[in-house]
This record gives structure tokens, C-alpha cells and sequence, in this order.
């Protein structure tokens, strides 16, 4: 069998990168890696409009590590014509892991992980978009995850916000995503993924879990809550209340975002 000279040959043995990973330290704050930012702050975020050329809107966010981009396309006829509502439009969501997204790599075939991603996203937009008004045609949303640090549902809301408004599809209002992490008696906004996993806080028995929430923040209404663990009954609505004072507090970052890109669309005339 004749070889292959031009290709480079791995090392018959070899170990993970993860081992050469510095250990994570702990801050004054109690959170990792993350300086003096407080239990109630969320990371800092970084946003962008109109990336990709060949959708009809695109947004980037990045948020510490996590790093994610979500293309739009549509609105265009429907496939299937069974499929077909002559009263409203369809929403389609997909969510995608990158393979080299997290630690442990991934496959391209898409799990069960991002099938349920997928279907709570749908959950978190449909209620915000004007389908009414997109009779027989479907909008599609494409969230591809580059990185994953981390609370990937709620800023996977965020960024498909943004990038249905860059392609001009009539909304109700932005949809802003936001979660928390609940260790005993203290929570943690935005969290990361060590962080997710309670690694950032030890000690409790109880009281443990995670809630992601999806708000209309113009409206005031909620489109999407997930909750995940076992959390007291007093515990939950002020997780909620919590996850809505950082939606709030992610707001201005978005409507700056959007405004720079009508302003690089459609320009204001001279004077």
C-alpha cells in the first residue's frame, strides 16, 4: 500500500489539552477568573450587526468566553406545503454547538442537547415576532455556538434578537435573554461554565439549580423561563426577579448595537 509522504503523522500517543489548562482561581468576589465583578453583574458583553453578507440579518455577540453568531434568513416560501398557514408565518429555530466549541469535542450530526437548545429557543422568540404578518413563509434563525463558556441559552436569545431586527422583521419588542445560578442562600448572574456546574461555590446541599429567562423588557413580559434543579419556593421568584434586573441591564448594550447598524444601512442625509 503505497504512503502518503505529504501528510504529517501524529504521535501514536498523546494526551488532552485540558491537562495543560492552568487551574481555575477563585477571586475576592467568590467568582472565577472574573476579577471584581459581583455575584448581581453580568459579564462584559460585546455585540455587532450585519456580519454575514449572505443572510438578510446576522448578529455576534460575545459575552467573557462565549462567543456566538446567528444568521437570518427569510422571510421565503415554505417547503412543505402541508406546512403552509395562510394566517401566519412560521418561525424555524436551529441551534448548533460548534464541534470545537466546548472542551470535550463534538460531532457535526446534531444531539440531543442541541435539539432541546433548539426547540427553547423557538419557545423564547416566537412570542416576540410578528408572525401575523408573514402569512405562507417561514423565517428561519441559525445560532451557530463558537464558544462555549456558559449561559449559550440565554445569550443564544439575545444575538437571535438582534439579528431578526437587522433583517427587518417586525417584532412586538427585543428579546433578551439572561441566567442564574442558585447555590444554597446566593445566587450568580451569568455564570460560566465552570460556574454552571457549582464549581464556584461548595458547601450546600440544597437550594441548588439553574433558571434561564427569556423577557419582552419594553413590554414587561416574560417569553421564556426554564428552570433546572431543586430550588426553594422562595427562592425561584427571586431568581426571576433577578434575571430580569439583568436583562435590563443588557438592554442598552443591544439598542447601541442595532443603532449603529440602521445608521450604517441607511445613513442620514447631509444637511
Amino acid at each position: 500500500m503505497p504512503v502518503d509522504t505529504k501528510r504529517v503523522r501524529g504521535p501514536e500517543e498523546s494526551q488532552s489539552p485540558v491537562l495543560f489548562l492552568p487551574p481555575s482561581t477563585q477571586s475576592p468576589a467568590g467568582r472565577s477568573g472574573q476579577g471584581a465583578r459581583g455575584n448581581a453583574d453580568i459579564r462584559p458583553v460585546f455585540t455587532r450587526c450585519g456580519l454575514v453578507s449572505q443572510a438578510k440579518g446576522s448578529s455576534y455577540l460575545e459575552a467573557g468566553n462565549t462567543k456566538i453568531i446567528c444568521s437570518v434568513y427569510g422571510p421565503r416560501e415554505i417547503e412543505r406545503k402541508d406546512e403552509t398557514d395562510m394566517k401566519s408565518g412560521r418561525l424555524v429555530c436551529d441551534f448548533r454547538l460548534a464541534p470545537f466549541s466546548c472542551r470535550k469535542r463534538g460531532a457535526w450530526i446534531q444531539g440531543s442537547e442541541e435539539r432541546d437548545l433548539s426547540l427553547a429557543l423557538l419557545e423564547s422568540m416566537q412570542p416576540g415576532v410578528c408572525l401575523h404578518r408573514y402569512p405562507r413563509s417561514q423565517i428561519e434563525v441559525n445560532v451557530m455556538v463558537l464558544e462555549n463558556d456558559g449561559s449559550i441559552l440565554a445569550h443564544a436569545v439575545t444575538c437571535a434578537s438582534m439579528a431578526l431586527a437587522d433583517a427587518g422583521i417586525e417584532m412586538y419588542d427585543l428579546v433578551l435573554g439572561c441566567s442564574l445560578r442558585q447555590d444554597g442562600d446566593a445566587c450568580l448572574v451569568d455564570p460560566d461554565v465552570l460556574e454552571e456546574k457549582g464549581s464556584w461555590q461548595s458547601g450546600y446541599e440544597e437550594n441548588q439549580g439553574r433558571v434561564t429567562l427569556a423577557l419582552l423588557p419594553n413590554l414587561g413580559q416574560v417569553s421564556g423561563l426554564q428552570a433546572d434543579g431543586e430550588m426553594r419556593e422562595d427562592a425561584l421568584p427571586a431568581a426571576v426577579r433577578t434575571c430580569i434586573d439583568g436583562c435590563h441591564k443588557m438592554y442598552p448594550v443591544v439598542q447601541q448595537a442595532i443603532l449603529r447598524a440602521v445608521k450604517k444601512k441607511a445613513p442620514p442625509p447631509e444637511k
